[in-house]
């Protein structure tokens, strides 16, 4: 068995805004790897541990250069890193056909969100929409779509409430197994559960995943061709992104481009977002 884990900031808890990733290192770097940790906990303590062959771990956020490879493979010797960027399928690097499962851990609301902390969706500086075929999408349901096209189920997502509300109560991706890091209060503001019971809930609830049928689990998956569009935070955004070939600007703000599979749609979204962001 291969398991896949991407792993991005937002939705850690312990974490409320941006700067403290750069004002306070070493808690930030501590709150991912704990999370980190107790998912390997309930690998551990699963029944299938000992089929487990490979944990690939995605850094995520930002830059991709938050996890640290040591403390990683001191957690588990079967872990592997992906690390760095730019990189293809940022969030997702390196998933295939031969993972069983994904696991999405401190991802966070789409942008629009009420009640939910550092809601964005991929760039929060130049993004203030993003849809698929006329639909709404956050990074989860998205990264899903991805691992669909590879047959490969997202089973378990941990992140803040307001991510819960879309992916559970709005039935995004009603099947997956939720486990909430933190109450968001405000963009800015949460509450933060006793950090052992967030420990034990994680642990217990990757143990449900594995010991389930991993097969019988939907697959998202998205008609092609696939119709990106993306509203950004200005015009000149769009006007720049507009530049690109294939690319069409269909108002002030929104641009959008016709992918032929969720591997396009990724890439796009990088480069798109990228280039959104310098102008």
């Amino acid at each position: 068995m291969k398991i896949y884990i991407s792993v991005d900031m937002e939705g850690m808890a312990g974490i409320t805004a941006p700067f403290q990733e750069k004002e306070e290192v070493p808690s930030f770097r501590r709150a991912l790897h704990n999370q980190i940790r107790w998912i390997i906990d309930g690998i551990r303590q699963s029944a299938v541990n000992g089929s487990v062959e490979e944990i690939t771990i995605s850094d995520s956020h930002g830059s991709g250069t938050n996890l640290s490879y040591d403390e990683l493979c001191a957690m588990d010797e079967r872990i592997s890193l992906v690390s760095g960027s730019p990189r293809k399928h940022f969030m997702m690097s390196c998933l295939d056909e031969s993972y069983d499962v994904v696991f999405l851990a401190g991802y966070h609301a789409g942008p629009g969100e009420p009640l939910a902390n550092m809601d964005h969706s991929f760039s929060g500086r130049a993004v203030g929409c993003l849809k698929i075929n006329g639909h709404y999408m956050n990074e989860s349901t998205t990264n899903a779509a991805l691992a669909g096209d590879y047959g490969v189920p997202v089973a378990l997502v941990a992140g803040d409430s307001g991510l819960r509300r879309q992916l559970i109560d709005q039935k995004q991706m009603p099947w997956v197994e939720f486990v909430t890091t933190k109450e968001s209060l405000s963009r800015y503001a949460a509450k933060f559960p006793p950090q052992k019971k967030l420990r034990e809930d994680t642990a217990a609830a990757v143990k449900r995943v594995l010991e389930s049928d991993l097969k019988a689990l939907p697959l998202y998956r998205v008609e092609a061709p696939i119709r990106l569009a993306i509203d950004f935070k200005t015009t000149a955004m769009a006007e720049m992104v507009a530049q690109l070939p294939m690319v069409e600007r269909i108002s002030g703000t929104e641009a959008e481009v016709i992918c032929q599979n969720m591997t396009e749609v990724e890439c796009a979204i990088s480069a798109i977002t990228g280039l959104a962001g310098i102008a």
